[in-house]
């Protein structure tokens, strides 16, 4: 008999992971039942969107308290669509300040907890650690620390590599993208400004500003099609001469020279693109004062962290203003340091790269059910 999930993807990543374990869930079961959160990517492997992620992003603590209302509303409503559907397992993807939310509660309702995509209890909040024994059935990590840091803390976690690789290597670079788009021969500086609506609207006004001396570079913006009207407001107040191109950002990156990119899934995509880039980071004071005092790790970005030492300059606060990120990419793009981050890339593959990592994660769940 088929079996019937609830998944939980609120962010764009999770939206792309999703769709990959979806594809591997319905290739076990092709009758595979599936509703929940996500994107058009999850739509479009068969699930049932009753929240949109787009709905559902909230950068920050200070953002998450402002938005307490609408976000206690989606509890009720998830749970509600739960206890009626009544699912062979709950399946959590990353976001886990409400997923770990939602895995104390189904446990309660003794309905199977898997979590794909680990918090990063190794960076701050470890008390999620317990969270994680207590509600969680299996736990599936992506960077290949995790899995001893989770096995250190009595859980034993499953580590199949990382998502991103495999669907990066599937890739088909589009040959005609530059005619198609209207750009010129002239190398691209890509301004990849977050997923979320707050993000892109604290960071790529500053992007804007710092490549204004490039002009012998074209700018173009990697851009998600339900942002369109906020990228035009801020693109019409900018004195740089700027393209944007929606739902295209790997065939962006495959002709990019340089990237400017904000902290998350895009600054390891843009990696594994081999593509040179600075990080960057700017959120609400409080959020920002508060993440201050918690976290700690060194280092915001995925590139840096899962490398264990700084490959990519970062700018977070302060830092990320014009004049610095003017400066950063002048030293970036200079031969020597260019070929030394590119050369840095290529061992993150080798961390990353193993075989079958949906296919394998699909197989573990269904012979838990």
């Amino acid at each position: 008999m088929s079996k019937n999930i609830y998944i939980i993807a609120g962010e764009a990543s999770g939206d792309l992971y999703g769709s990959k374990l979806l594809a591997a869930l319905h290739s076990i079961d092709p009758g595979l039942k599936a509703r929940g959160w996500g994107g058009q990517k999850m739509a479009a492997e068969g699930c049932v969107l009753e929240v949109r992620y787009e709905d559902a992003s909230f950068m920050g603590f200070a953002e998450v308290i402002m938005n307490l209302r609408k976000i206690l509303g989606l509890f009720k409503l998830t749970k509600k669509s739960i206890l009626v559907d009544k699912p062979d397992a709950l399946i959590l993807i990353d976001y886990p300040g409400f997923n770990l939310r939602m895995a104390e509660w189904a446990k309660k309702q003794n309905i199977k907890v898997y979590f794909y995509i680990a918090p990063q209890a190794w960076a701050w909040k470890e008390n999620r650690v317990i969270q994680l024994r207590k509600y969680v059935d299996k736990l599936f990590v992506i960077l290949p620390f995790e899995k001893e840091f989770f096995h250190n803390h009595g859980i034993s976690a499953y580590y199949f590599g990382h998502p991103l690789m495999h669907h990066i290597r599937e890739f088909k670079a589009d040959p005609e993208f530059r005619k198609k788009n209207k750009l010129d021969e002239r190398p691209i500086i890509a301004l990849l400004p977050g997923s979320r609506r707050q993000e892109i609207m604290t960071m790529l006004k500053v992007f804007l500003e710092g490549v204004e001396n490039f002009r012998e570079y074209q700018v173009v913006i990697g851009g998600l099609e339900h942002h369109r009207q906020l990228y035009q407001d801020i693109i019409q107040n900018s004195q740089v001469p700027c393209k944007v191109i929606y739902q295209d950002t790997y065939n962006l990156l495959t002709v990019s020279t340089a990237a400017l990119v904000t902290s998350g899934t895009a600054t390891l995509e843009t990696a594994l693109f081999g593509v040179p880039q600075i990080v960057c980071y700017k959120g609400n004071w409080i959020s920002y004062q508060i993440a201050k005092r918690l976290i700690k790790v060194k280092f915001i970005s995925l590139v840096n962290l899962i490398a264990g030492k700084k490959i990519i300059e970062e700018l977070i606060q302060n830092e990320m203003n014009p004049i610095r990120i003017n400066h950063e990419l002048e030293s970036l793009l200079e031969p020597k340091k260019y070929q030394e981050i590119k050369n840095a890339y290529s061992h993150l593959h080798e961390m990353l790269i193993l075989p079958d990592t949906e296919k394998k994660i699909a197989e573990v769940i269904y012979k838990d059910l």
